[in-house]
């Protein structure tokens, strides 16, 4: 922003005011040189002479103490002035180091560097407001801003937060003192929240497996040699094979019963490695089958709790003897021969 003779005309009246309670001699010699001055601290770099001088009154109060004068008529306490005129000491030391800065980049004033830097910063405040935004609502720090956990939301707001950040850079010059003081204290926020999203992500890149860090399931699975699954009846199941919930096999262990020619035989086939280790035998049938006639030609009873009739409920028709009329006469004896 350019300063006009004007900006500093009433600069200089509002220092001259503020020196009021002073002799009108004593203010002509403190003000004596203050346009000339006003007006080379004007042409070394942009910006108000507010913003390289401070308010005209604090600066009034460092032309008074400098002249020894005291304080002025009708002050409220000189704790005010002297924070006042420390202030103004402090932006008078920022803006020498600023001037002998200036050089080492190639630049008049380092602020005037900085200044060309303005819209890399606008896209970089937008950035860091989008990517704050995503972390109050989805609770997570992300390279990329991912609200509501929606990568099209996220470059929405991304997109939205780059172009206000630009048109406030743009139209900065226009706000008042409160309004640029919020803005200010807001851009610091984002400095520091930049600075916790830098660390994060630093600390995220050192770890192993794809930026997943490994989790350890416990001392209990540490043992696992091999696993046996069975199924509601008892039954041992072989070749058994598990997955997670995203179709990755689960290998636990490793088989104690390895041959040593093919040490990864076993760990081709599912689970278990070794069968014969099982720790429970297989639960025998609940009633085994009775072939019919083996108890004495009666009826094979049916097992408990059946659907089918059991054989005192069933009657079984019994052929009736047929009788053969014996032949009349005796047939003889045939006589043993000697």
């Amino acid at each position: 922003m350019t300063v006009t003779g004007q900006d500093i005309a009433d600069y200089v009246d509002r220092v001259r005011a503020a020196l009021a309670d002073l002799p009108p001699a004593v203010r002509d010699e403190l003000t004596e040189d203050l346009p000339e001055h006003l007006t080379e601290v004007a042409a070394e770099a942009d910006g108000t002479l507010v913003e390289r001088l401070g308010e005209p009154e604090a600066y009034a109060a460092e032309l008074r103490a400098a002249a020894g004068a005291g304080e002025p008529l009708g002050a409220r306490g000189g704790l005010n002035r002297r924070i006042a005129a420390a202030a103004h000491r402090a932006r008078a030391r920022l803006s020498g180091l600023d001037t002998s800065l200036g050089p080492i980049l190639g630049y008049a004033s380092a602020s005037e560097f900085l200044r060309l830097l303005r819209p890399a910063w606008w896209v970089l405040r937008g950035y860091l407001a989008a990517a704050l935004l995503s972390a109050i609502f989805s609770g997570d720090l992300t390279l990329v801003p991912r609200p509501f956990l929606s990568e099209v939301t996220g470059l929405l707001v991304l997109v939205a937060a780059v172009l206000a950040s630009i048109w406030l850079g743009r139209n900065s010059d226009r706000l008042r003192r409160w309004p640029r003081r919020l803005m200010h204290a807001g851009a610091l926020v984002l400095v520091v929240f930049g600075l916790v999203l830098l660390v994060n992500l630093d600390e995220r890149s050192q770890w192993d497996d794809f930026g997943y860090q490994g989790v350890s399931v416990g001392d209990r699975y540490d043992s696992v040699q091999d696993v046996f699954v069975y199924d509601s009846e008892g039954r041992l199941v072989e070749n058994a094979r598990l997955f997670d919930q995203n179709g990755v096999p689960i290998r636990l262990g490793y088989p104690s019963c390895v041959d040593p020619a093919q040490p990864d035989a076993a760990l081709r086939t599912g689970y278990p490695y070794c069968p014969e280790m099982a720790p429970f035998r297989p639960r025998p049938p609940a009633t085994a089958p009775v072939p019919p006639g083996a108890n004495g030609g009666g009826a094979t009873p049916a097992p408990s709790g059946s659907s089918l009739p059991t054989a005192a409920a069933t009657p079984t028709a019994v052929p009736s003897a047929t009788v053969t009329p014996a032949p009349t006469g005796t047939v003889p004896e045939p006589s043993p021969t000697r």
